[in-house]
């Protein structure tokens, strides 16, 4: 018979999963076999993708999706892509709710359900998951959803330093560094943690420093190796900053945990006065824990509040004149300083203390308060509701992609693609820009400028040979065959600038792939020199191998104990 405690870790599992899939919405058909893909702006999932050089983080480009893409590559050959990561997503967005609530229990030392509750419905329920989800960086949220079990295990390593502590930890951050920056989020929260005053320091902290460096070393050692760690356009700091909301200016915007740089990207109450309603709503919840945080203030406490706001300030502070100098003084001068244009998503540091405060807040008078502050977080962003308002969906790709795959094959030369740019508007994804999903879809190596339209401007990315390219392409010449170019992808329907692209394919030999495309071979271009994969694989081979044996112990740690505990009397 399950004891209390079971039944409340099992209650807000099962709010935690409810909570994930009502802000999921449609987009759950994808688990479905056939049910369709999930493609939103910067999140392009297809059946299948390959373990290219760009996957691999060996491309022109800064290595922002590693080891993500080499993840999917290789799952997806034995699993749909599209199934694959919405079922990623769900089990980041609930695991989000789970860890908050596992959280305020360590710290503040309660077996009770309430507060877990409110917390859970915190750290899912808030504008960060919904611009997010809307912006299409799913694997982010995997990096958010990981900082209060972070948090945990960072507590634990704080008492005494054991096998199983350490595997918690170095699991929390493997997970979480599916991308850069969700390793980043929380090996910033993890160090912050252990040097709290109260406890030894020194080895919880080379752990971190150690277990970070390691973990980091699939885009660590492509920007070392491979020149993807060059210096990015300067006008993107400005582009990405924090950007400010109706009513609450942009440190409102952040302090509700909202204001990222797409104003496209946000729920339609973050765009009217219900901004500063349903923030201020938010913000009263977390202060009516104030007075319960005070009672229990512990260093780990204060750290996990204070790292939260030092967070919201110095978000709002590189909006300001001087932050965004600063910042285009990093990207112009600072090697790989692109990774961390985002502004707006360093916020997230701020989730975990703004859920400790919202569940202290019931400390006192449980179920009563549970239930109302639940409403009230809930109410504040009402459209995070149904795949936030119906945006999260599948769609189904033509046949013609599939096709298209075929027809180039597993190829050793790359391919160039138009319409220019990175961004593509097609009929049966709706009206909002995705990222192009050819890259995914091919085994071969897919030229892109990385340049992105953002408010009117257009940032450039670190794609100087895809630039070239392109360039030739829309002025009516053929690619050089010393670029190594095999293949020419005309995407015809989708909306975009082709130039003069028809005289630059006159002399090359069509390929019937479908109506949705006109496919060009290069018979003539050269073969480019492979690229050295060694290092890159043997990076994204170590934090595979770390994050796996630390799971592998942490699981049989958890086993052990369970079956250690004398059973009911």
């Amino acid at each position: 018979m399950a004891g209390p405690s079971t039944r409340v870790r099992v209650g807000t599992a099962a709010w935690s999963v409810l909570l994930a899939a009502l802000a999921l919405g449609p987009l759950l058909g994808a688990l479905v076999p056939g049910g369709g893909h999930l493609l939103l702006r910067d999140a392009v999932t297809t059946p299948r993708s390959y373990l290219t050089d760009s996957a691999l983080g060996l491309g022109e480009g800064a290595a922002r999706a590693v080891p993500q893409d080499a993840v999917v590559a290789t799952l997806s050959s034995v699993i749909d892509g599209g199934t694959l990561v919405v079922g990623i997503l769900l089990l980041a967005l609930a695991g989000a709710g789970i860890g908050a609530g596992a959280m305020i229990a360590r710290l503040l030392d309660t077996t009770a359900a309430a507060p877990r509750v409110v917390a859970a419905t915190v750290a899912i329920w808030n504008p960060y998951v919904a611009e997010r989800l809307l912006q299409g960086h799913w694997s982010l949220l995997v990096g958010y959803a990981a900082l209060p079990w972070t948090v945990v295990a960072a507590a634990a390593l704080r008492r005494t330093v054991t096998v199983r502590g350490v595997a918690a930890l170095v699991l929390c951050l493997g997970v979480a560094g599916l991308t850069p920056t969700g390793l980043l989020l929380n090996a910033v929260a993890a160090a912050v943690v252990v040097l709290a005053p109260g406890a030894p320091r020194r080895l919880p902290v080379g752990l971190v420093l150690a277990a970070t460096a390691l973990l980091s070393t699939p885009w660590s050692v492509p920007a070392f190796t491979s020149g993807a760690g060059a210096a990015s356009d300067p006008a993107g700091v400005a582009a990405f900053a924090a950007r400010a909301e109706p009513g609450l200016g942009t440190v409102g915007a952040l302090a509700g945990l909202g204001g990222i740089w797409n104003a496209d990207a946000v729920p339609s109450s973050r765009t009217t006065g219900w901004a500063l309603v349903g923030t201020a709503a938010l913000l009263a919840v977390a202060a009516a824990g104030v007075p319960a945080l005070r009672r229990r203030r512990t260093p780990t406490v204060v750290a996990v509040t204070g790292l939260g706001l030092v967070a919201v300030l110095l978000t709002a502070l590189a909006a300001t004149p001087v932050g965004l100098d600063v910042g285009r003084w990093a990207a112009d001068s600072v090697p790989g300083a692109g990774l961390l244009r985002d502004g707006q998503k360093w916020v997230a540091l701020w989730m975990p203390g703004l859920a400790l405060a919202a569940g202290a807040a019931t400390l006192r008078f449980r179920w009563r308060a549970a239930v109302a502050a639940t409403a009230i977080v809930v109410a504040a962003l009402p459209d995070l509701a149904w795949g936030v308002g119906g945006a999260l969906r599948p769609v189904h790709y033509p046949d013609d992609w599939a096709r298209l795959a075929a027809a180039i094959g597993a190829s050793e030369r790359d391919v160039a693609v138009l319409p220019a740019g990175t961004f593509r508007q097609f009929a049966f994804s709706g009206d909002v820009p995705v990222l192009d999903p050819a890259p995914r879809w091919l085994d071969a190596d897919v030229l892109q400028t990385g340049d992105l339209p953002v408010g009117g401007r257009l940032v450039s990315g670190e794609g100087d040979r895809a630039r070239a390219v392109e360039q030739q392409l829309l002025s009516g010449r053929a690619p050089d065959p010393a670029l190594g170019v095999g293949w020419v992808l005309l995407e015809v329907t989708s909306r975009g600038q082709v130039g003069r692209v028809d005289e630059a394919v006159a002399a090359l030999d069509e390929v019937d792939v479908g109506p949705e495309f006109r496919l060009y071979r290069v018979p003539d271009a050269i073969t480019p020199p492979p690229a050295d994969r060694t290092a890159a694989v043997v990076a994204h081979l170590v934090w595979a191998g770390l994050t796996l044996a630390a799971a592998g112990i942490a699981a049989s740690g958890a086993l052990g104990s369970r079956r250690g505990r004398p059973g009911p009397r």
